[in-house]
């Protein structure tokens, strides 16, 4: 038997259980303290308790991931959803469990910045193992599968909206509403940054008399592919070759001193891609982030 599944799946595990226990680290010791919401059920939750006094917030999350894993069984796969599961359950014990830690007496606005940064890096380790723990999560994975233009980021940080908002109906508390809002922010940055960050790479287009030379520069030293564009000059009417690649972020400089080589005199122009997919990077999944 080959254990090579066996041992990406402790991996993943692992990850989850970890992205799993900073967010409920991140809820406990910095929002729930300063009464900001973090969104998803668990914003929901400080809600609930506030209203009828209810101390278990995990108790509560468990029980509402009820119906969302249910609604999403069919549409996320079996995979996706038993990911979850152990998130959802992980996140929920540690909810309580960390309830009783000790929290550093910080103003509001530090409390939303580390609050959202620890928890947005939690989401994001869990969504990069292909999991989440549960809530508007899946509420987020299922918009994200007819809506592939936005980051998964920003279509959570649209669902939390309401739930921030009516955080501060409830507490009957502008400022508490507007410092949950930066909570948000931060976690979406922060949650993105961690699950499109890590495929970070660089398109160019490198116009240069020696165009092929460069392609086969680039295809040689770098192991990329390179696509030949014809081109004309606006101003002078000459044609000339426009060199396309795709590279990591890592992979610019070398690619900066092997076209120098090549033609001193080219023109190059770097831009940042989101998301590069294909032979050499990730491939297509109408499932994925």
């Amino acid at each position: 038997m080959d254990n090579h599944p066996l041992r990406r799946t402790a991996l993943d595990c692992a990850w989850i259980v970890l992205g799993s226990a900073l967010f409920a680290l991140g809820f406990d010791v910095f929002l729930r303290p300063a009464e900001l919401s973090g969104g998803g059920l668990s914003g929901v939750a400080l809600i609930v308790s506030e209203l009828t006094g209810m101390r278990s917030l995990g108790g509560f999350v468990l029980v509402c991931n009820l119906p969302l894993f249910a609604l999403g069984w069919r549409k996320l796969g079996r995979r996706f959803l038993l990911g979850s599961l152990l998130g959802m359950t992980v996140s929920s014990l540690l909810l309580d469990a960390f309830a009783g830690l000790p929290a550093p007496e910080v103003e509001p606005l530090l409390a939303a910045l580390y609050g959202g940064a620890l928890t947005g890096l939690g989401l994001g380790l869990v969504f990069l193992r292909d999991a989440s723990t549960g809530g508007t999560d899946i509420v987020a994975r299922l918009v994200r599968r007819r809506t592939r233009r936005l980051p998964i980021g920003k279509v959570m940080l649209v669902l939390d909206c309401a739930i921030v908002l009516l955080n501060g109906v409830v507490f009957r508390d502008v400022s508490r509403a507007l410092y949950s809002a930066v909570a948000l922010a931060v976690m979406s940055v922060v949650m993105d940054g961690v699950i499109y960050g890590r495929s970070d790479s660089v398109v160019a287009l490198i116009i240069s008399r020696r165009s092929r030379e460069v392609a086969d520069a680039i295809d040689r030293r770098l192991d990329r592919g390179a696509t030949l564009l014809p081109a004309e000059g606006a101003h002078t009417g000459e044609r000339r070759t426009v060199v396309l690649c795709a590279v990591g972020a890592g992979q610019v400089s070398r690619l900066q001193e092997l076209v120098a080589q090549e033609d001193p005199d080219a023109f190059m122009i770097f831009q940042k891609a989101r998301q590069v997919l294909g032979e050499g990077f990730g491939r297509y999944s109408n499932d994925g982030l």
